[in-house]
């Protein structure tokens, strides 16, 4: 009898040390590991967010730049991390699409990571060099169709990175062949398809719309299920007739699997405070990019539709990553 009552003393003991972790959380700073270099978009957003939830939770928030092998290295170090809360990733959805490409990607995105909430997405543009004599994707499918296998469209971010894959599922919806030409970041890419070594692109808004303004490249048309507020004028896909073509790229806060229930949820309502800031909003917005903060929850059935989608697309297209 004592050895039960003892058991349940000790139970109740555990039980009562994760509120208190909760309570004293964070005692320390906090690691946020951003799996890009210095100055691109993300690492900026990811600086932003770190800063204001440092203020916000009273411990500063020291962000670690740890790139390569396209987010692996950063992944897999995140998630041999304590599961304490002190070590998070701020990753694209290259996070749960690597392990469909990779063979040995390090890592697995469900049963490493827990979700702690996402912070921001874009939609992507279709555009083209302005010599390519197309000016809707209309044409642009009737000049792949009537001539497949010689409409070149660059990649940044080399193979299954989402200006890859977007460009892949359109081929599919659309039943056309175009040639991927794959480059390692977006400004590279981007340099090409203004010079008209490449003619098109699926690319994002921050280093489209400056170019399409300037008559440097040509929109065609938004993967959003609405228009782009930033670009109105610019229709989507969907209404362009390619029914269900919502894509885009997303971000979000991971933590190490096993991170207590309490913990994350203080991270994810710091996240939520920050998404609610005006500053924040209006940065966000002239960029092209959107808050989609949430619950912890909504992050883990999107990682799962996510997860679902970008499979079959890259089943479908037989893509793999070396």
């Amino acid at each position: 009898m004592r050895l039960f009552v003892k058991l349940g003393l000790f139970l109740l003991g555990a039980l009562a040390v994760l509120p208190a972790a909760a309570q004293d959380f964070p005692a320390k700073p906090i690691r946020l590991v951003i799996p890009y270099p210095p100055g691109g978009p993300t690492d900026l957003v990811g600086r932003l967010y770190a800063n204001k939830m440092g203020e916000i939770l009273g411990k500063p928030m020291v962000v670690e730049n740890r790139s390569g092998a396209n987010g692996n290295i950063a992944s897999q170090m995140v998630a041999r991390s304590a599961k304490d809360g002190y070590t998070l990733l701020f990753h694209a959805s290259s996070l749960v699409i690597n392990p469909m490409l990779y063979k040995a990607p390090g890592y697995d995105p469900v049963t490493d990571f827990t979700p702690v909430g996402l912070v921001f997405d874009y939609k992507l543009i279709a555009v083209v060099h302005p010599s390519f004599a197309v000016n809707s994707l209309r044409e642009l499918v009737d000049a792949a169709k009537a001539k497949p296998g010689t409409i070149t469209f660059a990649s940044g971010g080399g193979v299954g990175a989402p200006t890859h894959l977007s460009v892949e599922m359109f081929k599919q919806v659309a039943g056309i062949d175009l040639i991927h030409v794959p480059y390692q970041g977006g400004a590279p890419a981007v340099n090409d398809l203004l010079a008209g070594h490449v003619m098109m692109m699926f690319n994002n808004p921050t280093q489209s719309l400056p170019y399409i303004k300037a008559g440097k490249l040509r929109a065609l048309a938004t993967t959003g299920a609405q228009r782009m507020p930033q670009a109105p004028d610019i229709p989507t896909a969907i209404e362009l007739g390619y029914a269900g073509f919502d894509v885009g790229t997303w971000y979000g806060i991971w933590a190490p699997a096993g991170t207590a229930p309490a913990i994350v949820k203080v991270l994810n309502d710091a996240i939520g405070k920050v998404a609610g800031m005006a500053d924040v909003r209006e940065l966000l917005f002239s960029q092209g990019l959107n808050n989609i903060a949430g619950t912890t929850e909504q992050m883990a059935a999107f990682q799962k539709s996510e997860t679902e989608r970008w499979g079959k697309v890259i089943k479908a297209a037989g893509i793999a990553a070396e």
